[in-house]
This record gives structure tokens, sequence and C-alpha cells, in this order.
């Protein structure tokens, strides 16, 4: 599988209307949308108010990733905006299975992310329990960072962890996905590329998302 999730964070905001027109003729298959609340991230983007209007702009998949403390608070707002995947850090819940079990009981799809330090093993518990898994390939709070080399080890471990397990769950990769790094994640075993910069701001994003499209294929 490779799906593509253009990161909104990298989107132009004087014309929101404009870059979700393109990315609705797009082959992109999520739309991304990055929450920071300038605590568990150094780095602040944007609230309910923006995710409420690119909602009903788009009628693809939302892929809401909250880098938050205490996520499990706003599971009825994501879900309220249509979203279909509820992304939460596992460094940021306390009651990680509960905060799933929860996100699930609302009708989304169960998402949790890893820092870069923090090791797949912490995932061995739940892993069966979850729809997909994210992994941070830059530190979390700002775009257009340097891809992490080691995250494609890191990728073939959790890929192991899914496999040996039996759990469905995708492989989502964010940070540092452009034409040269999205072949060799895809060779690592990853299923779902979020992607910023490499697409947005581009003078044509949508031949962008195609030729992402062909080289994870």
């Amino acid at each position: 599988m490779n799906l593509i999730a253009p990161s909104l964070l990298a989107a132009d905001f004087a014309h929101l209307d404009r870059e979700m027109e393109w990315f609705n003729r797009s082959e992109a298959d999520w739309l991304h949308l990055d929450v920071m609340d300038g605590v568990f991230v150094p780095n602040i983007s944007f609230g309910f108010p923006v995710l409420e209007h690119v909602a009903r702009l788009t009628e693809k998949p939302l892929d809401v990733h909250l880098m938050i403390v205490q996520p499990e608070k706003f599971i009825t707002q994501v879900r309220d905006l249509g979203a279909a995947i509820m992304n939460v850090h596992q460094e940021a819940c306390v009651h990680l299975h509960r905060t799933i079990q929860q996100i699930h009981e609302a009708g989304m799809k169960a998402a949790v992310t890893l820092n870069p330090a923090t090791p797949v093993s912490t995932l061995e518990d739940i892993i069966c329990d979850v729809d997909v898994v994210m992994l941070m390939t830059v530190n979390p709070g700002f775009g257009a960072q340097k891809f992490i080399e080691h995250s494609l080890n890191k990728v073939r471990r959790l890929r192991q962890l899914i496999t040996q397990s039996g759990s469905a769950a995708l492989i989502e990769v964010d940070g540092g996905v452009n034409r040269t790094t999205a072949p060799r994640l895809a060779e690592a075993g990853v299923d779902v590329y979020v992607t910023g910069s490499a697409v947005f701001g581009k003078p044509d994003p949508i031949a962008e998302v195609k030729e992402l499209k062909l080289l994870t294929s």
C-alpha cells in the first residue's frame, strides 16, 4: 500500500481554498493535519476553527495528528470534524490503551505516533489494537527538517513487530519525505507517506503527488 498524505502545515494559509482545490484533484489519499500546542512540541500550529474550515473544503479522509498534551480531551471534537483517523502520541498518553479504545468508540481509526527517540518496543502490548503506527522521521514541531537516517531501521523493526504479532496496522511516516527518501522508506515497509514542503509550494503539486505515488509503488 502506498498512501500519500500531504500535510496542511506546509500549505499557504492565505489561500487555503486554492490549496484544497488542487489537493482534491490530486491522487493524494489523506489530508494530514498537525495540531501543535506549544507544550508537547515547541511550536503552535492551528486549532479547531481552521480544521473545521478545511474539513468543509475536502471530502478526502482527514488524518488528525494531535501533537498536544492530553489529546484524549479532544476525541469528540476530532470526531465531529468527520475525521477518519485520530493520531495521538505514545509519549503524551498516560493511559494509551484507554485512549485507543475511546477513539474506536467514537467511530474513528486509532493511530499512535512515536517520536524519534521512542523505541518500537513500547507498542508491543497494543500493536494489535491500533490501526496505524506513525513514526516521526524528524523531531516534531517544525516542518522542512532533515530526514533522520536511522528511521529506516526503525521502520524495519516496526514491520517485523506487525508481522510477528499478526497486527493489521499500517506504517505511516512523517518528516523529510521527498523523492529521495520515499523509495527507501517504501523498501523498508512503509504504507503511508506524510509529505509537506515536497508537495505544497511546488509549481505543480499534483504532479509531485503523482511522482511520489510512482516512487513508492
